[in-house]
């Protein structure tokens, strides 16, 4: 299984549109993305809000077994729910489709593992 953490800006005067889009995908629309996350493989996501001088900034967290496939796979996908989950992408953080199409958004240098403790 593979996992990576990672960052997208949230673009000035869009957090109210984060807001409800994260509202949307766990409220009504939250069946529609755990299918698509099903068709990706992911078996984890957290998104959480950062807010810093710099701006603001939505932090991820992705398990699946082949990142790249999943990331390729929400890149390519006809299905509405995902076509409509790649519009905000646009729209909200300035993530285009093609930027999902190699290899995962960003490269693992550490990590740390309890061999021996429950996950």
């Amino acid at each position: 299984m593979e996992c990576i953490t990672w960052f997208a800006p949230i673009l000035p005067g869009k957090l109210e549109e984060w807001k409800a889009l994260d509202a949307e995908m766990n409220g009504p629309r939250r069946e529609e993305h755990a299918r698509s996350r099903k068709r990706m493989g992911v078996v984890r996501e957290v998104a959480s809000l950062m807010q810093t001088p710099q701006g603001d900034f939505v932090c991820l967290f992705h398990e699946a077994e082949d990142l790249a496939k999943a990331f390729q796979t929400l890149a390519a996908s006809d299905d509405p729910y995902d076509v409509w989950f790649r519009e905000h992408l646009v729209s909200v953080h300035g993530l285009t489709a093609e930027m999902l199409q190699g290899p995962p958004p960003a490269e693992v240098f550490f990590e740390y593992r309890d061999a021996g403790g429950a996950a």
